[in-house]
């Protein structure tokens, strides 16, 4: 959020105005601000691209839609825009019955920003004020519970407590439509305190009770799931890198924490109130679906949202592959793989441990310390279909660590300092982080060092412009690309990509040689055989492992 005196700044960069008393998130009237235009025409074409960045709603009727809502268009003096669900609520509005604007996927913008108001939408919909309360999200974001309601509330036009309301009633209608749960155990998965405040809610947002929206649902949308396992299908804005998802995350597994194939990922980890399992897999219909099963039905809208942003599932890959396609040298690249994806993560603390124990050897090497130090130290949970193991708390592996740990002594201690600063809390890491900060507090640590702390930033933050050029392998697919890949070149020639580097950065790894043992061979092939020649340079090996060294970081060896 940007105040200049009196007038604030939407995430659109437009004035804000007032509409019966309440604060318009968007625009007015028909052509009083810049970007009506814009946006009327996208409900006039139905344009799928934009669902989830903004509402419609319609003053005649009362009712808001996403903007590919098959209905009739309204006219343009009935319509103001929202930036979100929430303030469209606040407004008096209450959702379409026919197009389920809550079941589109999210905005890319709290992804792509990196302001307070992008970061409180993180946590938010992590559900930190379902746990905290307003006052613990102010203090994670460092503002007074008053100043941070003023300033969501004039950007977006709603406040915390409305937005984590919209985000509940978002959740409550995927259970509602995807599962048989009980209306009560809707209610509490969603994070509502009682079933009558569901209930209430439920009726305020989509204008009918809970069993009427469940009745709506079509006869093919849910699965039938195990005892005590929850399956839903998780919206996506496509296209989607499946190959390169799913690829990634099997790559990296952790043995007896992770498992997957070019199908499916599943894997165990701690939520607030306890372990979960959960599985992601790509459908015989196409559809991504989430399978999974938790110690507390309250953590699985936190668990949907840590999907989401690990499967980075809210990017908007049409802008993305339109802004890398227009550079020639990336173009085939993009034309080979479209909708890539940059992996997030999980869990914050365990990203940046990983990255740390995986600094300057192999994924292969990487892998093995990993299962080694998680078989050691790690604590099994029966929560999934079968036996999993728990990546080892910060805490076990600060007081552990040095035990199982294997490498250079000044590396070792370096990460289970680490891990004891992420025990008793002296370091924070977070989806709702400043990036320049985060950064900033990683690099002020041993044997932390400018890879390290960035991959964190792209990883935990879903950052989208991040440069790594000390990455053996990322340089190795630019080679084969045909770009520089010296570090100064490959920094100097990438710069022309913001600010979508850390997509780029995904194609960079995709080319890499090292990465042709799991990408389709035939997809793999055509990338690098439509590189120029001509900017080719000298090959660099991306399977290379780096000597050993007692030295903090320098750079990294390959991550893809």
């Amino acid at each position: 959020m940007v105040e200049t005196g009196p007038t604030a700044v939407s995430d659109f960069r437009q004035p804000m105005s007032e509409v019966d008393g309440r604060v318009d998130a968007m625009t007015t009237t028909v052509s009083e601000l810049p970007g009506f235009a814009e946006r009327y025409r996208v409900i006039q074409s139905r344009d799928r691209r934009f669902d989830g960045q903004f509402v419609t709603a319609v003053r005649s009727t009362r009712i808001y839609c996403r903007p590919s809502c098959p209905a009739r268009t309204p006219k343009e003096e009935n319509v103001t825009f929202y930036a979100t669900s929430a303030a469209a609520h606040e407004a008096g509005y209450r959702a379409c019955k026919r197009c389920l604007p809550e079941a589109a996927p999210g905005s890319p913008l709290w992804d792509v920003r990196g302001d307070v108001v992008a970061r409180a939408m993180r946590l938010i919909a992590d559900g930190v004020v379902d746990r905290e309360g307003v006052p613990g999200l102010a203090r994670r974001l460092g503002y007074s519970s008053r100043h941070l309601t003023r300033l969501l509330t004039a950007e977006l036009g709603a406040g915390p407590l409305s937005l984590a309301r919209a985000h509940r009633a978002h959740t409550a209608r995927a259970l509602l439509v995807g599962t048989d749960l009980s209306s009560a155990d809707v209610a509490f998965s969603a994070g509502f305190s009682s079933v009558r405040q569901f209930t209430d809610t439920i009726g305020e947002v989509f204008g009918m009770p809970p069993r009427d929206l469940r009745a709506r649902r079509s006869p093919d949308s849910g699965v039938e799931a195990s005892a005590g396992e929850i399956d839903l299908a998780l919206p996506v804005r496509g296209p989607i890198d499946t190959i390169g998802l799913f690829g990634w995350m099997r790559a990296h597994a952790i043995p007896g924490v992770e498992e997957g194939d070019d199908r499916s990922f599943a894997r165990v980890a701690r939520l607030p109130a306890g372990p979960a399992w959960f599985e992601v897999r790509l459908a015989d219909d196409g559809r991504l679906r989430l399978r999974a099963r938790l110690s507390a039905l309250a953590d699985l809208g936190t668990l949907i949202a840590r999907v989401r942003r690990l499967f980075d599932l809210d990017a908007d890959p049409l802008a993305i592959d339109e802004a890398l396609a227009r550079h020639a040298e990336l173009a085939p690249a993009v034309a080979a793989i479209p909708g890539v994806r940059v992996p997030g993560a999980i869990d914050s603390g365990e990203m940046l441990l990983r990255a740390m124990i995986g600094q300057q050897i192999s994924v292969a090497s990487a892998r093995t310390m990993q299962g080694r130090l998680t078989a050691e130290l790690g604590e099994q949970t029966a929560v999934g279909p079968r036996p999993f193991t728990l990546f080892p708390s910060p805490a076990v592996i600060a007081e552990r660590g040095l035990e199982v740990l294997r490498g250079p002594a000044a590396r070792m201690r370096a990460i289970v300092e680490t891990a004891a600063a992420l025990a008793d809390g002296s370091l924070e890491l977070g989806a709702g982080d400043d990036g320049a900060e985060q950064r900033e507090r990683l690099l002020s640590m041993r044997g932390i060092g400018p890879w390290t702390a960035d991959y964190v930033r792209m990883r935990v933050l879903g950052d989208p412009d991040v440069l790594l050029p000390g990455d053996v392998a990322a340089r190795a697919g630019a080679a084969a690309l045909g770009l520089p890949s010296d570090p100064a070149g490959f920094t100097s020639w990438s710069q022309r990509l913001a600010p979508w580097r850390s997509y780029a950065m995904a194609h960079y790894w995709y080319a890499a040689p090292v990465t042709q043992a799991w990408r389709a061979p035939a997809e793999s092939a055509a990338v690098v055989s439509a590189a120029p020649a001509r900017r080719r340079g000298p090959r660099l090996r991306a399977d290379i492992v780096l000597p050993s060294s007692p030295a903090p970081e320098t750079e990294s060896e390959n991550l893809a």
